[in-house]
């Protein structure tokens, strides 16, 4: 986001690199953006499931902390990589995957980014028709279109409307907090008569608020790069964290408290009967609130999308990152999330529940692999236009990077737990999915231990030849 006053224009920039003379932006801006793009009622809905299953508030918000705060560690370290290398988060992978291996990856990431955006409007369209006429098959496609229109404008808009709406969730839900909290009576037949300690219900609200914010790992350096490149690491980190850790622990905190107090709890209503409480009309107001910030953040999803779909494509026939291209991408990006929100079941909760498990099992091995690579082994230096060059030093097909990616997602096997398949050991903890923990530590060791002495003699040369064909403006 740039410091001058001047309105945001449409963005230029997608997959390609963001030259030093583009970088602007503050650091403290990562905070906002963060805080909001993970302050929407989904996030809410992650802390109905410790109550739900027989867990007090207080043991589900310490799963909701050690969750959140675990899988915002990985999610916050990769904003650095946004202005050291002035890349988008997925196309850095070709580093680790080469430039058609990385595709396996992209094709989890693109799958997150889609399936957020479905669930993000089926429950926008809930809040919206609490105060306007029309159902899905109006509310589906204007939301849609909305999001794709606000992505098209791309990076500098969504700071912008990201950080403003940070002041309005504060104060709207910080009321809806106090009177969950302090006022909201507990019903008959709520949870919360009747919870106490559940082994597996605290590790199953652990895992998800794990899950949930690991799950952004795959966005972030794309609202870094365009910062400058000296801007500082620790700070730049922190208010990554701050912003991401903090409204998730909030929003699936309140969510625990209201699932302890309202019975067979559904997330709209359980919002308007709350703000209710303050006076009548507040609950629509908290809950209408809420529904721009979805639409907000599915404008954050679709250009997350259109970017790793262009990466993806890029990888296999050379695409020039034009405009065009970016609002055809983005057209389709919207097509296949219409499609999959009309096609999703009524009982949404458990199929988001799914998704989130599901997001685990692919995005951690790829989280730890890249991270491992940018601190570890290259320590952020990278030959940028040779990750642009399918013949390039990282080639096409880099095998240490798969083989240390499916070797995390083979040990994680035991630990998964779905409707489908539960595996031994998350069936002995109740039902619980630790799976990210194995799949990290495999992951990233495996990949540190192939790497640490590669030969890089050629690398280095093509450091030196990048950094000359970058500042000569490429």
């Amino acid at each position: 986001m740039s410091a001058s006053p001047t309105p945001p224009t449409i963005e230029t920039r997608s997959i390609d690199y963001v030259p030093r003379a583009e970088r602007r932006g503050k650091v403290w801006h990562q905070g906002p953006f963060w805080f909001t793009g993970n302050f929407v009622i989904l996030t809410m809905l992650v802390g109905f499931t410790g109550p739900s299953m027989g867990l007090s508030v207080p043991w589900t918000v310490l799963a909701i902390v050690l969750g959140a705060g675990s899988g915002t560690f990985f999610m916050a370290f990769h904003a650095n990589q946004g202005p050291r290398m002035g890349l988008p988060q997925m196309i850095q992978s070709r580093a680790q995957f080469g430039s058609r291996g990385a595709i396996i990856p992209f094709i989890a990431t693109v799958f997150v980014y889609v399936g957020f955006m479905v669930f993000d409007t089926i429950i926008g369209t809930q809040g919206i028709q609490t105060v306007a006429p029309g159902g899905e098959f109006f509310w589906y496609p204007v939301l849609i279109v909305v999001s794709i229109v606000i992505a098209i404008v791309g990076h500098d808009l969504l700071h912008v409307v990201q950080r403003w709406l940070t002041y309005v969730l504060i104060v709207v839900f910080g009321i809806v907090t106090v009177l969950a909290i302090f006022v909201l009576p507990t019903a008959a037949g709520a949870p919360g008569l009747s919870a106490g300690w559940n082994t597996a219900a605290f590790f199953v609200q652990l895992s998800l608020a794990a899950g949930f914010n690991l799950s952004y790992s795959v966005y972030v350096s794309d609202y870094s790069r365009y910062l400058p490149e000296n801007a500082p690491a620790g700070k730049l980190i922190g208010w990554t964290y701050a912003g991401a850790a903090g409204s998730a622990v909030w929003l699936m905190s309140l969510g625990a408290v209201l699932s302890s107090k309202i019975p067979n709890i559904d997330g709209i209503p359980a919002l308007m009967q709350t703000g209710d409480l303050l006076f009548p009309g507040f609950g629509t107001v908290v809950v209408l609130v809420g529904s721009v910030a979805l639409i907000t953040i599915m404008g954050v999803n679709a250009y997350g999308a259109m970017l790793t779909g262009i990466s993806a494509v890029d990888g296999f026939k050379r695409m020039r990152p034009t405009v065009a291209l970016r609002v055809v991408s983005l057209t389709l990006v919207g097509l296949l999330a219409l499609v999959v929100a009309l096609a999703i079941p009524d009982n949404y909760l458990d199929s988001f529940n799914s998704f989130v498990t599901l997001m685990l099992y692919f995005l951690v091995p790829w989280t730890a692999v890249n991270l491992v690579d940018f601190y570890f082994v290259r320590h952020g230096r990278y030959a940028i236009t040779e990750i642009f060059n399918p013949n390039g030093i990282y080639g096409r097909w880099a095998w240490r990077g798969l083989l240390s990616y499916a070797a995390g997602f083979i040990v994680a096997i035991p630990f998964f737990a779905l409707p489908i398949y539960t595996g031994p050991v998350a069936h002995a903890l109740g039902g619980a999915d630790l799976s990210f923990v194995p799949a990290i530590i495999v992951s990233g060791g495996l990949y540190y231990l192939l790497t640490r002495n590669q030969d890089r003699t050629a690398e280095a040369a093509a450091i030196e030849r990048s950094e000359r064909e970058l500042e000569g403006g490429r």
